[in-house]
């Protein structure tokens, strides 16, 4: 402050301050106000169905969406200005669009923000959310981004051309409510650390009560349902009306209960009624199963038992080709276990009350029928066409390759020393080793070496009950996986003409784990017409598994003309009825590179790590037999 006023500075400052606000109303760094686009006091705007399957009723409070099932991939609602007037959104960073799922089936919700241009350059921005039924969220669409606020097309937010609220191909009706669509924050806005991206993982699996000093769960009412901690012991809540619930959060972040295949929750009834309560868990990825408890009477308890595996496997859509929904509505699960958000529960009456005593992410004891690792787990009469238990103290040169191509992580090579047998399994090592790919002097160098096992030109098979009993890997950043791919013989040319996935052929991938997931989660999955520009595949990467009491799981692909049926530990966890399933005999891939799609990085202070394989059994049904089966290549 200037020394010709020392007794006047508050008066400088005021008339300094005016000015400011003078010159610029809003100031610097503040947002301008937001814009409602749908919902109460809304901007004009119009809607338009753009599918048949699609119908809406628009008022004051947000728009009400219902779709029937039907051929349309992508069902959606366009939301414009009048006279198809662009939006001009440039004072605004986002797009929050808030849904409620009103339906009785799970929801995928999707809003795209359109800017006109050539389609090849895919000028919009897009967000999604999976939505269990009764339930809402809010999607938040930064400007430049799309999908997980990932860096994308580099939308101009003065001309949005329009706003298109969509789903997925569905095969069964779906209705939901868009509650609002609002503009709002800075212009420029980037993303930033999103609180939910933390995982908690609770110590023994206990996420209520905890035995840390981690913080109590959070409560959310919905339709009425209202909850408190009522101790350290319980968590109560009330039911006002018959569809009121309740959800119960993380303190921050999300659950990560990979190490674990189900939660049990402990419900009392402490109400003056009978109750009949639902559960299910929420996950980034969407929601489990919904699990009836039965009927609850006043004073009683229940241990109620959600389990990540899906009631009913998934199963791929027999039309499926390429484009729309994969899979039959109501089959598998979305459900991911590394980032629950809630567990919702309901007491299915009005003025009800509960009272969660525990809840426990655990793993209940396994089950095997009795035919596993004896026949296949279909009537008919078969032979057994392939046996190796791994008996012996080196690989059976006439079965097994232990070279090959590495065209997977190109960060590791293989090596004949990281195939290591004894006590009746056979190991594929992954360790921080330097060497040259397939032990070639003359091969690349690479800084991690791991084992293979293939048995191309050695053996093939068309047709039959694929079986192998393995014990994961569990450093971080590792890909374990048994697979088939199509091996037609020397006659059909080069190796990429034998093994190419075209042409009938088909990749199938039984085991494909990434130990990010923990070891409960596997992939199964087909892939077919090559790898480039027609390349297609079906499968689904939420395949809930459990080992057995050794920390196995025993993996098994049925594959019939036009099916395939995959098994964990005797249970079908998968199928795909289709006349496109692979008609070209194939080989069998024993894998361990690094990576993947969806893993954390490599971590060299937990290796090495080994990929265990008990055996390997596979069966033919005498009908199926052809003449290019098992070591006879040349026939």
């Amino acid at each position: 402050m200037s020394p010709s006023h020392p007794r006047r500075p508050w008066l400088l400052s005021a008339f300094f301050l005016i000015a400011l606000l003078l010159l610029f109303p809003f100031g610097h760094g503040h947002a301008a106000a937001p814009e409602v686009l749908v919902g109460a006091d809304a901007a004009n705007t119009e809607a338009k169905a753009e599918s048949g399957q699609l119908s809406f009723s628009k008022d004051a409070k947000g728009i009400e969406v219902k779709i029937k099932p039907g051929p349309d991939g992508y069902p959606g609602l366009s939301i414009t200005r009048p006279e198809g007037k662009p939006f001009d959104l440039s004072a605004h960073g986002h797009i929050k669009a808030t849904f409620t799922n009103t339906g009785s089936t799970p929801l995928d919700v999707a809003l795209r923000a359109d800017n006109a241009g050539d389609w090849k350059d895919e000028p919009y921005n897009t967000e999604n959310l999976n939505i269990a039924p009764g339930g809402q969220a809010t999607l938040h669409l930064i400007f430049g981004h799309s999908f997980g606020r990932k860096k994308s097309f580099a939308l101009n937010p003065k001309e949005v051309t329009r706003l298109l609220v969509f789903t997925g191909k569905t095969g069964a009706e779906k209705s939901f409510r868009i509650d609002s669509i609002i503009a709002g924050g800075e212009p420029g806005e980037q993303p930033q650390a999103e609180p939910e991206k933390v995982r908690v993982r609770p110590k023994n699996g206990s996420v209520f009560p905890p035995v840390d000093d981690s913080k109590l769960p959070l409560f959310e009412g919905i339709n009425g349902a209202t909850g408190e901690p009522g101790s350290n012991k319980n968590l109560r809540a009330r039911f006002h009306e018959p569809g009121s619930q309740v959800l119960i959060r993380p303190a921050e972040g999300r659950w990560d209960l990979s190490q674990s295949v189900q939660v049990v929750v402990t419900l009392n009834n402490t109400g003056e009624k009978p109750v009949s309560p639902t559960l299910r868990l929420d996950s980034d990825g969407g929601p489990s199963d919904t699990v009836q408890a039965g009927e609850l009477a006043p004073g009683a308890s229940r241990e109620i038992a959600i389990s990540f595996i899906p009631q009913k496997p998934w199963q791929g859509r027999p039309d499926y080709d390429g484009k729309g929904a994969t899979a039959i509505d109501g089959t598998g699960t979305r459900f991911t276990s590394d980032a629950v958000s809630a567990l919702a529960i309901s007491a299915g009456a009005a003025d009800a009350r509960l009272a969660v005593t525990a809840i426990m992410a655990n793993v209940p004891p396994p089950k095997s029928p009795a035919w596993l690792g004896k026949r296949p787990p279909v009537e008919g009469e078969w032979v057994q066409t392939f046996s190796e238990e791994f008996e012996g103290a080196t690989v059976d040169a006439g079965k097994w390759n232990v070279h090959a191509a590495n065209y997977w992580d190109k960060s590791s090579w293989f090596s004949r020393d990281n195939v290591i047998l004894g006590n009746g399994l056979a190991r594929l090592r992954y360790e921080k080793r330097t060497g040259r790919h397939n032990d070639d002097p003359a091969g690349k160098e690479f800084h991690y070496a791991t084992g293979l096992l293939d048995t191309y030109d050695k053996w093939t098979q068309r047709y039959g009950y694929y079986e192998v009993r393995v014990k994961l890997p569990t450093a971080p950043g590792l890909w374990p996986a048994f697979w088939l791919m199509p091996e037609r013989g020397k006659d059909a040319g080069e190796q990429w003409q034998r093994q190419n996935t075209g042409d009938g052929g088909m990749e199938f991938d039984v085991v494909e784990h990434l130990t990010r997931w923990g070891p409960y989660r596997n992939n199964v999955a087909m892939h077919w017409d090559g790898y480039g520009e027609e390349h297609k595949h079906l499968g689904s990467d939420r395949i809930y598994m459990q080992p057995d009491a050794q920390g196995f799981i025993t993996a098994g692909l049925l594959w019939l003309p036009g099916q395939a049926i995959y098994y964990v530990n005797g249970s079908e966890t998968g199928r795909w009825e289709s006349p496109r399933i692979s008609s070209v005999p194939s080989c069998l891939l024993f894998t361990l590179p690094q990576g993947g799609w969806d893993n954390s990085p490599i971590d060299d202070s937990k290796l090495p790590d080994d990929f265990a394989i008990d055996y390997v059994r596979i069966w033919q049904r005498k009908d199926l037999a052809g003449s290019v089966q098992g070591s006879k290549l040349d026939e």
